[in-house]
């Protein structure tokens, strides 16, 4: 009877080490726990014991323990970034995403154009508003793209594409863009009539002002024929830049008080170039600076169909003003019948 007592104890003992795999690799395929989808933060510095155990906490896996046996088996190295768990998913597929390094990107657009405010309403999630500030004149990254004269980073960001995430520190974020600048753009603007800021300035002028390709070097040729006889660029969208750098955010068209306003950016309080640019220029904004269309011309207004009309004279520029005001009367009246 002992002996056959002790067989029933060994035979359930080896029933239950053999039960032991199978119900390891249940926990470990079983649906999580956690309901709608969820990111996870891998931050630099990290440990895999700390993420095991906030995972857990947060219910994005059944165990800790098991997943920090696992990594260790697998020597996990974690990668920082931004992961997507999706809804219940099991310890597995939490663990694949690791060790693949399945990191969750957005794309972030700098369009041509863009300017600080903007940068900043498309970075919002992603940096503070008072870090973007801070960090927006900050001589180091200044120094990067090239410019340490530079008081900010305005035109100094590539138009291009970026992906970010959130374990992205501010700085680093904005430091590819710098980067970016540095790499793509600032070569380009050497060699022309102007040094490579000022160009850079007067680009984002052209860039501003027209948005037919084709005028950028004669509205360059403008600035620069003003610039050479001295008379005020009365840029229209220095003075809205103006505007904003004062705190008010409208973006509607300048007014009286805009083109009055006592600033260092407004082109018709203060003679040349505002002190840095106001935008992101083009390539061709940039080839324009470089090479402007300089000729008689000293003014220009817009037609009202798209594109300007430029005088070398106040007188022809004032017929030409009246042109303009004509068409927007008569598109008003087409407009209601």
């Amino acid at each position: 009877m002992a002996r056959s007592r002790t067989s029933t104890r060994l035979a359930a003992a080896v029933a239950l080490l053999a039960l032991l795999p199978l119900s390891g690799l249940w926990l470990w395929k079983r649906q999580g726990p956690q309901h709608p989808p969820s990111m996870l933060l891998v931050k630099r510095g990290t440990t895999v014991d700390a993420l095991a155990d906030q995972m857990e906490r947060d219910g994005l896996i059944r165990s800790a323990a098991m997943f920090k046996l696992w990594a260790r088996a697998r020597k996990l190295q974690l990668i920082r970034g931004e992961y997507t768990i999706e809804p219940r998913a099991s310890l597995s597929d939490v663990a694949g995403k690791l060790r693949r390094a399945d990191i969750h990107y957005t794309n972030i657009i700098l369009p041509v154009g863009a300017h600080a405010w903007t940068v900043q309403r498309r970075l919002r999630d992603f940096i503070p508003e008072d870090v973007f500030w801070t960090l927006w004149k900050s001589p180091r990254l200044a120094r990067t793209a090239g410019f340490p004269e530079a008081e900010s980073l305005e035109g100094l960001l590539a138009p291009a594409t970026y992906r970010v995430n959130h374990a992205q520190e501010p700085e680093e974020i904005l430091l590819a863009m710098v980067e970016a600048f540095r790499d793509k753009v600032l070569p380009g603007l050497e060699g022309g009539a102007l040094p490579p800021y000022p160009t850079l300035i007067l680009a984002s002028l052209a860039e501003k002002e027209t948005r037919v390709p084709e005028e950028l070097t004669k509205v360059a040729g403008v600035y620069a024929q003003r610039l050479r006889i001295g008379m005020r660029l009365q840029c229209d969208p220095t003075s809205l830049y103006a505007r904003w750098a004062a705190g008010d955010l409208r973006f509607t068209a300048p007014g009286p008080e805009d083109i009055r306003r006592p600033s260092r950016f407004n082109t018709y309080a203060v003679a040349g170039l505002p002190p840095t640019p106001i935008a992101i220029p083009s390539a061709a904004a940039i080839e324009a600076a470089k090479v402007p269309q300089m000729g008689k011309d000293l003014y220009f207004v817009a037609t009202g169909k798209g594109g300007h009309s430029f005088a070398p004279s106040l007188a022809e520029h004032n017929r030409n003003v009246g042109v303009y005001r004509r068409e927007i009367k008569r598109q008003k009246r087409a407009l209601h019948g």
